[in-house]
C-alpha cells in the first residue's frame, strides 16, 4: 500500500529522522508531539504541564487535520508523562481539546522525554471508508 508523508508548518518540524505523520490508505500514524511552538521552535509552558498539554494538543490536531482527518477520526492516542502526578491535569486539557471525542488510549510514565518536557502525545486516525 502506498503511503504519504504528512508535513505541515502548523506543527513543529520533526527534530529527528522521522515524519510528523505517515498516511497509509485511510489510516494516519502521527508521531508524538511535544509543546514546541511551530513558528519559533521554542518550548511552551516553562514546566507548566497544563500549558504544555494545550500546545501538544494544538500541534497534534494540526497534524491530524493536515492529513485530511477530522478530530473524530482519531481512534488511538498514547500519552507519555514524565510524572503520573500530572495525570489529572493532562486529562483535563486533553479532554477539552477533543471536545467530547473519546478515542482509545494508553498513558504511561517514562523516565525522560525529548527536551525534558512533561508530556508527549501520539495518535492514530482512521477515516471512514467511502
Amino acid at each position: 500500500m502506498p503511503h504519504t508523508i504528512i508535513k505541515t508548518e502548523s506543527a513543529p518540524a520533526a527534530i529527528g529522522p522521522y515524519s510528523q505523520a505517515v498516511r497509509a490508505g485511510n489510516m494516519t500514524f502521527c508521531s508524538g508531539q511535544i509543546a514546541l511552538d511551530p513558528s519559533t521552535g521554542v518550548l511552551v509552558g516553562n514546566g507548566d504541564v497544563a500549558a504544555e498539554t494545550r500546545q501538544v494538543m494544538t500541534n497534534l490536531l494540526s497534524v491530524v487535520h493536515a492529513a485530511g482527518h477530522a478530530t473524530t477520526d482519531i481512534v488511538r492516542c498514547t500519552i507519555f508523562l514524565a510524572s503520573m502526578d500530572d495525570f489529572n491535569t493532562v486529562n483535563t486539557h486533553y479532554e477539552a481539546a477533543l471536545a467530547g471525542h473519546k478515542p482509545s488510549r494508553a498513558t504511561v510514565e517514562v523516565s525522560r522525554l525529548p527536551k525534558d518536557v512533561r508530556v508527549e502525545i501520539s495518535a492514530v486516525a482512521v477515516a471512514a471508508a467511502d
